[in-house]
């Protein structure tokens, strides 16, 4: 599962609340199971209620059943999904269908025949996102479409139905996730999941919040780029990923470990930035950049608007903690030289021509 919608999941407060609750609106969303029966179940199921500390929470039957157990014969959570889950997912695909559109809540509501409220709890429980959310998504992959078909930035970001460049960038930085003042705090009161990885490019270790992945990077060893997270988040509780706690993290890592070994495509997951708003630009300017593709500094600085600051451009890449997620590895020097690399220029290289083997120009 490499597609951050099929990835996200509530959090672990929301599903112990449906498990409580037996909310059906969160059936398709995930599975629960308990150690003492070694069964799994939909969140709606009304079996007798199981002790808090022996409920553990998958993303999915087939995770569930990977770990050890078997199918509740009573809710029966093989069978097909259930009508509201049905319903959520047409509208996720009318979503798709009409990307470029405007799509306020009101307007949706009106196609599921359901009020904004709702719409608004009952989409967020199936698809693990606001429909604005996936809007935003949605736009946001016609815009690489467009680029990759080989359009220009103006004409792509109109098909994707953005009035303006300043909107590609307002949209994409209206929810950044960790907020400025917890940063700057040291991550105090924040809780941060990592999970490791020895790759094809070396050890690698990724971290996120609950807001999504805010540290990817490639070091010596384990112990050493986790010392590197706990220096940039003193404050914070740094804890290894488990699935009540982070049960993205280890599908995300293992995709983004698939497309650094192979030509697995990259993951699509959610990203908590943190950075200067010219940063920020940046990152998500070379978030639209197709892969097997190479911009120059310069081409970047001009792609958000700043045609004199290719400098702080390439700062900005260099200060970039998101590692391939964040293809800062496809900006090269105006003469076509590699340039610099935060992760070594052997890196760099590689994961230049693996994407190019498995997208010829």
């Amino acid at each position: 599962m490499t597609n951050a919608m099929q990835l996200q999941i509530p959090s672990e407060a929301t599903m112990r609340k449906a498990v409580v609750e037996r909310d059906a609106s969160f059936d398709g969303t995930f599975m629960y199971a308990v150690i003492t029966t070694g069964v799994y179940c939909r969140p709606s199921c009304k079996s007798r209620p199981a002790k808090a500390e022996n409920i553990r929470f998958f993303v999915d039957a087939e995770a569930a059943e990977s770990a050890g157990f078997r199918a509740c014969k009573r809710c029966q959570p093989r069978s097909s999904v259930t009508g509201t889950a049905k319903l959520m997912q047409a509208l996720a695909k009318y979503i798709d269908n009409h990307a470029d559109q405007p799509l306020s809540l009101d307007l949706l509501s009106e196609q599921a025949h359901l009020s904004p409220t709702h719409l608004q709890r009952t989409f967020k429980a199936v698809l693990g996102v606001s429909p604005k959310a996936y809007h935003d998504a949605a736009r946001l992959r016609l815009l690489k479409s467009s680029l990759k078909s080989g359009k220009s930035v103006l004409d792509s970001i109109g098909d994707a139905g953005f009035q303006s460049t300043s909107r590609i960038y307002g949209h994409a930085t209206r929810n950044l996730g960790m907020a400025p003042s917890v940063y700057r705090a040291g991550g105090r009161g924040e809780t941060i999941a990592y999970a490791f990885r020895n790759t094809a490019l070396g050890p690698l270790l990724m971290a996120a919040t609950m807001h999504g992945v805010c540290f990817a990077q490639f070091g010596q060893s384990e112990s050493a780029l986790l010392a590197q997270l706990k220096g940039e988040f003193p404050q914070a509780q740094v804890v290894a990923s488990t699935m009540t706690q982070s049960p993205e993290l280890n599908a995300w890592i293992e995709a983004l470990e698939a497309h650094i070994a192979s030509s697995a495509p990259c993951p699509d997951v959610p990203l908590d930035l943190r950075g200067t708003a010219f940063q920020i630009q940046v990152w998500k300017f070379l978030l639209g950049v197709p892969a097997g593709s190479a911009v120059s500094y310069s081409e970047v600085a001009q792609g958000i608007g700043s045609p004199k600051g290719f400098r702080a451009a390439a700062s900005a890449c260099a200060a970039n903690r998101i590692a391939v997620l964040i293809p800062c590895h496809r900006v090269l020097r105006g003469n076509g030289d590699l340039g610099g690399y935060r992760w070594g220029l052997e890196r760099k290289r590689a994961l230049l021509d693996r994407e190019r083997g498995a997208n010829p120009q």
